[in-house]
């Protein structure tokens, strides 16, 4: 389902959740009920950073996955603004629909990287710039510029040709980063991004984030790093506990 917003005054928001409820079904005990959102409202504007704020268990990452579609709402809207300017509701949209958005129209950061088995780090950050057949960059300037990203997140050379899998937790995440920055996509959720990383790598980190800002990127982030949060975010939206399902 898709939204006409051509004749705004004011920006079209990147990504706006309106009404949105998250309950989990506990299947193995009796189907209980576990409600993590109920009726959350928000908005990303091209060129903010919201930082999501709240103890473990506000269902901040359940936010990030619902706009990035890993999760399907119990109620509510989620619009998502695609490459023609049109806002699309992934609560309603078909699956080849929502891999397009992904593709185009926002990244994600989680705090896992989640990779193909025997794929080299290089391949992995340069695979989002030939996903589905772009013809524009060959496999060679995909490699080219994955590696301009793996130099300045300080990835050494001598791991770029080798799977993932066994790097350190800090490497792992500079991986995960790369992957997201190195296609240029309105949207960006981030999750946790400096959580395994050493100063050096998160003033990188802080340094890319204003840079994509400036360019009207919209971001929605998690960071519990005080210092990052104050860094980077320009507002912040406090989450509570939903209240009980009766």
């Amino acid at each position: 389902m898709t939204q006409n917003t051509s004749c705004a005054s004011s920006p079209t928001p990147l990504l706006q959740m309106q009404g949105v409820s998250k309950q989990f079904v506990l299947h193995l005990q009796s189907s209980t009920s576990l409600p993590v959102l109920n009726h959350f409202d928000l908005h990303i504007l091209p060129g903010e950073c919201v930082r999501l704020s709240g103890p473990s268990g506000m269902g901040k990452s359940t936010v990030l996955k619902l706009a990035f579609g890993n999760y399907r709402a119990s109620a509510g809207h989620i619009w998502v603004r695609s490459t023609d300017g049109s806002l699309v509701d992934i609560t309603q949209a078909d699956a080849r629909t929502v891999l397009h958005l992904r593709s185009h129209a926002m990244g994600y950061v989680s705090q896992f990287l989640r990779v193909i088995p025997r794929v080299a780090a290089i391949d992995i950050v340069a695979e989002p710039l030939l996903e589905a057949g772009n013809h524009q960059v060959t496999t060679a300037q995909a490699r080219e510029q994955a590696a301009h990203w793996l130099e300045r997140l300080r990835i050494p050379s001598s791991l770029w040709q080798l799977p993932p899998a066994t790097f350190s937790g800090g490497e792992q995440q500079r991986i995960n980063i790369a992957r997201s920055f190195i296609k240029p996509r309105p949207l960006l959720l981030l999750d946790e991004p400096t959580a395994s990383l050493d100063p050096e790598n998160t003033q990188t980190v802080i340094e890319l984030i204003g840079q994509a800002r400036a360019q009207g990127v919209g971001i929605l982030g998690i960071f519990h790093d005080s210092a990052v949060a104050q860094a980077v975010a320009s507002r912040t939206v406090s989450m509570q506990a939903p209240s009980p399902t009766p």
